[in-house]
């Protein structure tokens, strides 16, 4: 199995509010997460480093996450702990009022694979060599999509699509998606939407099926986004069986 992460501030922003990292603990188990942050004066960049440092730190000191059951209910209460000091900072922080950041979290055991998330940012198993996307987005316009009153063709440029329904650090509670992936997969990848919304499943799919190491893969993403505009940071983190789908 190859790990791998990335982050680019992109070709538009002229700074990273992106976090991303994977952390293994001493039980063989691995952590995956990406954050993209929000907020005025740089403060989207404290909110997405509070929550990637929170949850790197307490899953590291974890001999083991236990079972099934005993890491969902691990993750959540990590999640909510970042929470509060987000939102603790905030109120510390005047200037840094409306701070939050998206979370989509993977873990990785020998047992089981459990996705989470919060707000835009995405999580997906890789499986017969195509990605497919495992997190639901908490965006108005999903939402609105969800209801029937748009086609998933109207979401995809409708102006509203970026306002999120639910972050972290928005509040002083928040609620994460929890997903359990029951069947055996090649590979994961969790990404900010800066690579989501310049690239489509197909085409990341193509490039991750290339016959090169993974890290190469995740720069030609980075590199196919921001020649295709790069509007947002982009943030990339990944396993992949053997590195190769093939």
């Amino acid at each position: 199995m190859e790990y791998f992460y990335l982050t680019d501030s992109g070709k538009v922003r002229d700074h990273n509010e992106d976090s991303v990292t994977i952390v293994r603990n001493n039980n063989d188990e691995h952590l995956l997460i990406v954050a993209d942050g929000m907020g005025g004066h740089r403060a989207g960049e404290v909110a997405s480093s509070i929550a990637i440092t929170h949850l790197g730190k307490r899953f590291k000191e974890l001999g083991s996450v236990g079972s099934k059951e005993e890491a969902i209910d691990w993750l959540k209460d990590t999640v909510s702990e970042a929470n509060i000091l987000i939102y603790k900072y905030t109120e510390e922080n005047p200037t840094s009022f409306g701070m939050g950041t998206t979370l989509v979290l993977c873990l990785k055991t020998k047992e089981y694979l459990l996705f989470g998330n919060i707000g835009d940012s995405s999580g997906f198993v890789f499986k017969n060599k195509k990605i497919h996307k495992i997190t639901n987005d908490h965006t108005l316009v999903n939402l609105l999509v969800s209801s029937g009153e748009l086609t998933p063709e109207e979401a995809k440029d409708h102006p509203k699509k970026n306002v999120l329904m639910r972050a972290l650090g928005a509040t002083t509670t928040v609620e994460m998606d929890v997903f359990v992936v029951e069947e055996e997969v090649d590979g994961v990848l969790l990404c900010s939407d800066g690579l989501t919304n310049m690239l489509d499943e197909e085409q990341i799919s193509r490039v991750l099926n290339e016959n090169s190491s993974l890290e190469d893969k995740l720069k030609k993403l980075i590199l196919k986004s921001n020649n295709r505009g790069g509007t947002d940071n982009i943030s990339i983190a990944c396993f992949l069986e053997d590195g190769d789908l093939k």
